[in-house]
């Protein structure tokens, strides 16, 4: 795909393209967290796939086995495209406004980081030879959670009869879903039974109830019409949908402004008529309030949002555009989650049927502790809502403690291939490091109490009974699968092992912090010494041959991958069978060098750069989850150039759709692992298992200055690198923190910011290989 212009602040189209509709409809998609709309143009067509979202409603859809097997998940679920509220249709005299007739002179959408607001302005002309200019401006509302509001204009160009139809549509026909499976594409169409239809001021509310999951969805509409002269306004309600259609004549250079207020409800629990009440509320509130307002507090709300997690990269323009792109989509997915799952694709698409999987406490949420930590916290909590299910998950595989899906909506357990799910049971301590991690790094101990002992307490008892001590005292953890999915049910894998001993080290200081909830969860000192035992004989396989980690133990012996057979034939997965992948040399994603990100103390510099090295060789990239990570690692390893490279394949997942697959929405796992691998790789941020910020900050050649703004311990830091410096201070604030610049301990306040001159990273090995033909996809200079 073509990139679209450049420029720090916005993602500008300046034509319309209809061949990139599939995915800049992710692209532009807007969403709060809550709620979610795709970037289909306001008319609804021409469109790739319509979608409007919640977070965490859905539809069940039955999973069956051609052999089954005891603890299989029996149903499915999948995202539910709910009722359409984006919907505007413009008619000029009796021709309805449709880019794909008449004469599109003009077309701009510019997608705003600042304003939060989606525009677009378009001139036509009807097949009939009017001419009308279009303006509109979207928006899902971060300050009123349940809230859409559209501003759409028409000006007349000469005099012209204009028709704007307002629809809420429920049902709406849809394209095939990206997985092909005919039983998520039977839960997907026509998931919505009626329920009510109601006309409510100049607007409707229309509740729906999906078949099998039981879930009440409710939406609704209102408006504020303004013309110069007269117009006339109509409304039609049916049980799949509803209409407000507004009609004026008008002259050269009249308009007619129609803004469309749009609100939207659910719950598995309250009554049909409390969850109606609630959606019209919300739209009084929203036209009481006024599209004025809602764009202002719009505006406020992001100006907030980016004086704490905003950076700047000075030398690339490229990577600036996509730093400020991807965190906005960060934020647009967790914002106002409130105690729902956040999807791998947050609310821009179908992918993954709207799954949440462990990319967002192992990716996404750690950004969001740094840059807003109240959300952070909210997708914790709904996690720590699902405890009672992973306890029952954990008792169906005859383990303790508790077990969390590899995929879901609500808490159960939803995917059908074992081997890369139930066998990944690192899911259970990427939860507790996300935890542990909101802790250290805000300082906010209430979360702990809350919720997160009682999920640290219980990942840890899922790992005593689930790994073993041996005969000689090592603790080991057999028949597992670690992130890369193309080695599984392998014994010792790296990074599940030093996953596990953090997450059983972790439950056990909290137990001490918090000694008597913890009694009342049942805890004893017996147990907490079990699991320090634990923690402490982990079994950390490795070559003294080759002088690396084998990834999980005989890693290092298995076959080698034949790459030059697979020229062209990626992604593996779909050209190979697992049989044959499971027993080579071959990884889809980074796993070994994920655990040295993650477990920076428990390997030298001296293993970093030879693991680094060795499985570079050996690294497919299959997955969008590894560019970010592998960007950490060269970094640190001194490889900049090669880092810089991969980090833009990693921003650039989606603007430059690399994977072809952008129109199933963004990912979002990579847009925040893209601004880990400039802030922690090039900005040098860490705190390993402490409560100290540390920066190490190297730029690459092509980078003159970096500033980044996090939250640390509930202030706001500032770090610049530039000129042969790095500078840290804390702006705004009235604080002292720690910090450790390099290897020096210092003290930064809010009257006295400390800089030190910035240190080369120099290599200890050459700059590694990739596998024929795969190399980073984007290269910086491109």
């Amino acid at each position: 795909m073509n990139p679209l212009p450049v420029d720090p602040w916005s993602l500008r189209e300046p034509t319309l393209d209809l061949d990139r509709l599939t995915a800049t409809e992710s692209m532009f998609a807007l969403a709060n967290g809550h709620v979610g709309i795709r970037g289909n143009l306001d008319e609804g067509e021409p469109h790739d796939t319509l979608g409007t979202y919640l977070s965490g409603f859905y539809e069940k859809h039955v999973l069956p086995y051609p052999e089954s097997g005891y603890g299989y998940p029996e149903s499915g679920q999948t995202m539910v495209n709910v009722t359409d509220g984006k919907l505007l249709r413009l008619l000029v005299d009796d021709e309805p406004f449709d880019v794909r007739y008449g004469t599109l002179r003009s077309h701009e959408r510019v997608l705003d980081f600042r304003a939060g607001t989606l525009r677009r302005e378009a001139e036509w002309v009807s097949p009939a030879g009017r001419p009308v200019r279009v303006r509109s401006t979207r928006l899902v509302s971060f300050a009123q959670r349940a809230v859409i509001g559209i501003a759409y204009e028409v000006e007349a160009l000469e005099e012209t009869r204009v028709i704007v139809q307002s629809e809420l549509v429920a049902n709406e026909p849809r394209t095939a879903l990206n997985n092909g499976d005919p039983r998520v594409q039977s839960a997907a169409d026509q998931p919505l039974d009626a329920v009510t239809a109601d006309v409510e001021h100049v607007g409707a509310v229309l509740v729906h109830r999906t078949r099998s999951s039981g879930l009440l969805l409710a939406a609704g509409m209102d408006h504020d019409i303004e013309a110069p002269g007269q117009f006339e306004v109509d409304q039609e309600v049916r049980p799949d949908w509803a209409r407000t259609t507004v009609v004026a004549v008008l002259r050269p250079g009249e308009t007619l402004r129609v803004v469309k207020y749009v609100a939207y409800g659910w719950s598995a629990a309250r009554s049909e008529p409390a969850l109606r009440d609630q959606v019209a509320a919300a739209l009084t509130s929203a036209r009481y309030a006024g599209w004025d307002t809602l764009r202002l507090a719009q505006r406020a709300y992001l100006d907030e949002f980016w004086a704490g997690a905003d950076v700047e990269v000075d030398g690339d323009p490229v990577l600036q555009q996509a730093m400020r792109f991807a965190l906005f989509h960060v934020l647009q997915a967790g914002a106002r989650t409130e105690r729902r799952a956040i999807g791998a694709k947050a609310l821009t698409g179908t992918g993954y049927n709207g799954h949440t999987f462990w990319d967002i406490e192992g990716f996404v949420l750690p950004v969001l502790t740094l840059t807003h930590p109240r959300a952070a916290a909210d997708a914790l909590r709904w996690r720590a809502s699902t405890l009672d299910l992973a306890r029952q998950r954990a008792s169906t595989l005859g383990l303790a403690g508790a077990a969390f899906p590899w995929r879901t909506i609500n808490g159960e357990e939803t995917s059908a291939y074992w081997p890369a799910s139930t066998a990944a049971p690192h899911i259970n301590a990427d939860v507790a490091r996300a935890f542990e991690e909101y802790r250290l790094i805000t300082g906010d101990t209430g979360l702990e109490q809350e919720c997160g002992l009682e999920v640290l307490v219980e990942t840890a008892r899922l790992w005593r009974s689930l790994g073993h001590h041996d005969r000689h005292g090592v603790w080991h953890i057999d028949g597992v699968t670690g992130p890369d999915e193309y080695t599984a049910l392998t014994d010792d894998n790296v990074f599940t092992n030093l996953m596990a001993a953090r997450n059983l080290q972790a439950a056990a200081d909290a137990a001490a912090r918090n000694s008597q909830q913890a009694s009342g969860l049942g805890v004893t000192t017996e147990e907490i010494a079990l699991w320090r035992a634990a923690a402490d004989a982990v079994h950390v396989p490795y070559d003294e041959e080759l002088g690396v980690h084998p990834q999980c133990e005989s890693f290092t012996r298995f076959g080698e991958w034949d790459f030059d057979s697979s020229a062209g034939r990626y992604l593996l997965l779909m050209h190979a069978p697992y049989f044959q992948l499971y027993r080579k040399q071959v990884v889809k994603q980074a796993d070994l060098v994920l655990a040295m990100q993650w477990f920076p103390e428990r390997f030298t510099a001296e293993q970093r750069a030879r693991n680094l090295d060795y499985y570079e060789r050996r690294t497919v990239r299959d997955s969008s989850l590894s560019a970010c990570t592998q960007a950490v690692l060269c970094a640190q390893a001194g490889h900049l150039a090669l880092a810089h490279d991969y980090l833009h394949e990693a921003a650039l997942v989606d603007l430059r759709d690399i994977h072809g697959n952008t129109g199933h929405g963004v990912h979002i796992a990579s847009l925040a692992g893209a601004w880990t691998a400039l802030v922690a790789g090039f900005g040098g941020l860490g705190h390993g298992e402490t409560t100290t910020l540390r920066l190490a900050p190297a730029l690459p050649d092509a980078i003159t200055r970096l500033v980044f703004r996090v939250r640390w311990r509930g202030t706001p830091v500032r770090v610049e690198v530039a000129d042969g410096q790095v500078r840290c201070s804390l702006p705004g604030a009235r604080a002292r923190l720690p910090v450790r610049i390099y290897d020096e301990e210092l003290v930064v306040t809010s009257a006295r910011p400390v800089s030190r001159p910035l240190r080369p990273r120099e290599p200890l090995l050459p700059t590694p290989e990739q596998p024929p033909g795969l190399g980073p996809r984007v290269q910086a200079h491109s």
